[in-house]
């Protein structure tokens, strides 16, 4: 038995204790300068502990307290860097990834500690995890495909600058969606491209087109070419969508989002519908990356958090084996749940 295993036997309480200080220097990392109001918001505590926790913690020199708010120190932030390890080990991740592995029948799973939906940093956590991740992959002459929505925005937000291979080529995978700039796939190609001191090609056209205005698109010489380096990608990163959420996000009539839904769809990727086994609902007509180049694509990761999003992921793992999965605790524990109770 090794000593973490020990401490845990002998002190149990300590590891509760050590991961709530490690989630407090964590928030004020991601989101420094912050004061104690918005540290104890940000992670549903009582501003009494936090402020107890926050003394100590500045006591110990990891932390600064300013007029503007609160820093993490260097030593604070190697102590963030150090403690990762640790706190994967107290909860298991690894064995979770591997009983996802098997669940899922997907080549990779990565896993993050949290979930989504109860905080925020757990996105930071995935996107970083995620940048790490696809920064290893990468390779002279790769053209790199990503979709748009926060969780893609986050990815190339966490994306450390500097250059990893020459000749680099992002595209985005899909036309816009939403109204949000930030997280239409065209900015966060433009992000990721330079963050990683490449190149990149925009799609200027909606997600969403009728038959007539789509063929008149697809002629279009700019717009075709970056169809056909969709054709061309070598990796592919793209966030896996609640078949509802995309459905009201696509303004489809409420009419076609309960046809859905009553049909068992839940999951959307690529303009696409899909029930929780991976069988096809229905097909929205779209601009860009196809299911059949979603198959030919070399390197594919999905990336998804938070518990809602459990069935899902279980669905998009089902529709290639290689593949990696990015997620977090919350949505691997439900998923496991899902599976259990199917088996029994």
């Amino acid at each position: 038995m090794d000593l973490i295993e020990l401490e845990k036997k002998i002190v149990p309480e300590i590891f509760g204790l050590m991961e709530m200080r490690y989630d407090i220097l964590r928030s004020i990392y991601y989101n420094q300068p912050i004061g104690r109001r918005g540290l104890a918001s940000n992670l549903n505590i009582g501003e009494r502990t936090i402020r107890t926790e926050v003394n100590i913690l500045k006591e110990q020199g990891l932390l600064n307290i300013e007029s503007m708010g609160m820093y993490v120190t260097e030593e604070g932030r190697r102590i963030i860097e150090d403690l990762k390890d640790v706190i994967h080990r107290l909860k298991g991740i690894s064995q979770l990834e591997c009983r996802l592995e098997e669940l899922l029948k997907v080549e990779k799973v990565k896993i993050v500690p949290g979930n989504l939906d109860e905080s925020s940093l757990t996105l930071t956590d995935m996107g970083k995890t995620s940048s790490i991740y696809l920064k290893k992959l990468i390779e002279d002459n790769f053209i790199i495909g990503i979709t748009g929505g926060t969780t893609m925005a986050k990815v190339a937000d966490e994306m450390g600058q500097g250059r990893v291979a020459d000749n680099i080529l992002v595209i985005p995978a899909r036309g816009g969606l939403g109204k949000s700039v930030e997280t239409q796939s065209n900015s966060i190609a433009g992000v990721l491209a330079k963050k990683l001191e490449g190149d990149y090609r925009l799609l200027h056209v909606p997600d969403n087109l009728d038959e007539d205005t789509l063929k008149a698109v697809l002629k279009i010489p700019d717009v075709k070419e970056v169809i056909e380096l969709i054709e061309e990608m070598d990796i592919l990163v793209f966030g896996i969508g609640r078949a509802d959420t995309m459905a009201e996000r696509r303004q489809l009539p409420k009419s076609k989002i309960d046809e859905l839904i009553k049909k068992g769809a839940v999951a959307e990727a690529f303009g696409h519908y899909f029930d929780i086994a991976g069988n096809e609902i229905w097909e929205h007509l779209t601009v860009g990356l196809s299911l059949e180049n979603f198959q030919t694509v070399d390197k594919v990761i999905g990336v998804a958090g938070g518990e809602n999003k459990a069935e899902a992921i279980i669905s998009v793992a089902s529709l290639r084996q290689n593949m990696t999965i990015i997620t977090d605790e919350g949505a691997a524990k439900k998923i496991i749940k899902i599976a259990d109770k199917a088996i029994y």
